[in-house]
């Protein structure tokens, strides 16, 4: 039997199959609010065959955002925009619905990828970013301001802020992210924290803010609901955020309570050397699994179902995440299914497009019909 579709439970969420939709930032919100495209987006992919889908990057205050396109669920606006798309799909789809909290730090206050990616000055529109230390993400940037203890607070306070919204609008399961060089990441890498405080300098002091993030979200989401963590297991460079220090995180992270790693990478430098090659991130699940003893999520790359069943059947990591493959084929897992053995849910309106040679894929034998 495959092992990518063995039922898995994280904390009181019981999953039928270990794929997930990763969260993927869509920069079409208005001032932070959920719009139609959000509506076809999570609708389309909450069918996809996956046992989760993860919305998109939801920063926690406006100043979070990583563009003026970004989600949010700060306010009562951006919660209310959110609820009919997912009553929607809660009415035709089975997915667990899950949620990524984030604050982009210094890497906010920027254009949309289409539109070239980079900072917007304050001249044209922009806002003053924050992060742990005044150095800007890249050379020539203006400087982020640097977070005093009001700042910290505040921020903790809206990730909390964030959680409570998520369990009033039904979400099943929340992620930090705590990756790609956004704020959390920022606390935790050398590149950019520069801090001789409480939340500077050693290993054990970088993670403290992240911890206390986690700790806060953790206590303010119910408890049989899980939370997880996606991290950049390596910076990509020398003096960086490594897999050692990740490791260290993720044993600190389960004494915590987290209930999975999500083992991504880079982002904190436009400085980065990236090998990229189908499942180059895999290793960095391995290790955490291995080492730490968490969940894993094993994300970047990987396209195929053959190999995506061949890192959950080998141990590489608990699950698979798929991000530019669900948009490509929004119905990723009905294939990976029918060419695994597995069965996936499918509303009855689509069991006639069930093929003959797979006739129990949906696990509906009979369409009648005149």
């Amino acid at each position: 039997m495959s092992a990518l579709f063995q039922p898995i439970e994280l904390r009181g969420l019981k999953l039928p199959n270990r794929i997930l939709v990763s969260p993927m930032c869509q920069y079409s919100a208005v001032d932070g609010a959920a719009t139609d495209w959000h509506f076809t987006h999570i609708n389309s992919l909450a069918l996809s065959g996956a046992a989760m889908f993860c919305i998109e990057a939801t920063h926690v205050e406006a100043i979070g955002r990583i563009t003026p396109g970004c989600l949010g669920l700060w306010n009562d606006a951006t919660e209310a925009a959110l609820r009919p798309i997912l009553a929607a799909a809660r009415k035709y789809a089975k997915a667990a619905i899950a949620m990524q909290l984030a604050h982009a730090g210094r890497k906010g206050s920027s254009h949309r990828p289409w539109e070239g990616g980079q900072l917007i000055p304050l001249s044209e529109g922009g806002w003053q970013t924050v992060a742990p230390s005044a150095v800007p993400q890249k050379e020539g940037e203006a400087a982020p301001m640097a977070l005093d203890d009001a700042g910290l607070a505040r921020i903790r306070d809206a990730f909390v802020q964030a959680a409570r919204r998520a369990d009033r609008l039904g979400i099943d399961a929340l992620e930090l992210h705590g990756a790609h060089g956004y704020l959390l990441h920022e606390f935790l890498s050398p590149i950019a924290n520069k801090r001789t405080d409480r939340y500077g300098g050693s290993l054990e002091n970088r993670m403290r803010y992240p911890l206390e993030v986690f700790d806060a979200v953790r206590a303010a989401f119910p408890d049989h609901k899980p939370v997880g963590f996606r991290v950049s297991a390596t910076d990509w460079l020398e003096g960086g955020w490594d897999l050692a220090q990740t490791i260290e995180l993720a044993k600190q992270l389960k004494k915590h309570g987290v209930d999975w790693i999500v083992a991504s990478s880079g982002g904190v430098s436009p400085l980065q050397k990236i090998p990229l090659g189908p499942g180059y991130q895999v290793p960095f699940a391995k290790a955490i699994r291995e080492e730490a003893g968490v969940n894993t999520i094993a994300v970047g790359l990987i396209t195929e179902p053959k190999h995506a069943e061949e890192i959950v059947a080998s141990g590489s990591a608990d699950m698979v995440a798929l991000a530019r493959g669900m948009l490509y084929d929004p119905r990723w897992g009905w294939h990976a299914a029918a060419a695994l053995g597995g069965q996936v849910y499918a509303p009855p309106q689509y069991w006639r497009s069930q093929p003959s040679t797979h006739k129990t894929l949906f696990g509906a034998t009979t369409f009648g019909g005149r």
